[in-house]
């Protein structure tokens, strides 16, 4: 069936009297409906439906649990200690590649702008360099491990 034959059919559906018609043909269906247009008689009465406004629930607050991580607070961490935190919410990585050895480990010593770890955020590798020269004290995170901004990954002892 062609355009033409459509509008064809069309018009003659408008014209008629005929209120709906469902044609098939090759494997295409067709169904056409013609609204009606209702008069309204002066003496009828006009009802307005207004829908009832329907109240949304109020979220409800959720406790959320926080992981099981190894965390030392600012206060438990020793003077001559510093913490190593993630600068960013992403995927602690421990090596740069599954077959690579980890940048650090404990026992460690690193030195001003050695690579730790890699924070993979939003499909980019972040490399976190130390701030500070020393020896790791303490690994706190596993790798491919979800990482929260300012969460502490590593506990370094200071050189003196």
């Amino acid at each position: 069936m062609d355009l033409k034959e459509l509008e064809k059919i069309i018009k003659l559906v408008e014209k008629s009297n005929i209120n709906q018609i469902k044609l098939e043909e090759n494997g295409v269906k067709i169904e056409i409906v013609k609204e009606e247009i209702m008069t309204q008689s002066s003496g009828a009465h006009q009802v307005m439906y207004q829908p009832m406004q329907q109240q949304m629930p109020q979220p409800q607050p959720v406790a959320v649990q926080p992981a099981d991580v190894e965390t030392k607070n600012e206060s438990e961490i020793a003077a001559n200690e510093i913490a190593i935190t993630s600068p960013m919410v992403g995927t602690f990585y421990a090596s740069s590649s599954p077959e690579s050895p980890a940048f650090v480990k404990i026992g460690d010593r690193v030195n001003v702008g050695n690579p730790v770890c890699i924070i993979e955020a939003m499909k980019l590798f972040n490399e976190i360099e130390a701030e500070c020269a020393g020896t790791v004290v303490k690994v706190l995170v596993k790798n491919e491990q979800a990482v929260e901004f300012g969460q502490t990954l590593f506990i370094l002892k200071k050189d003196a």
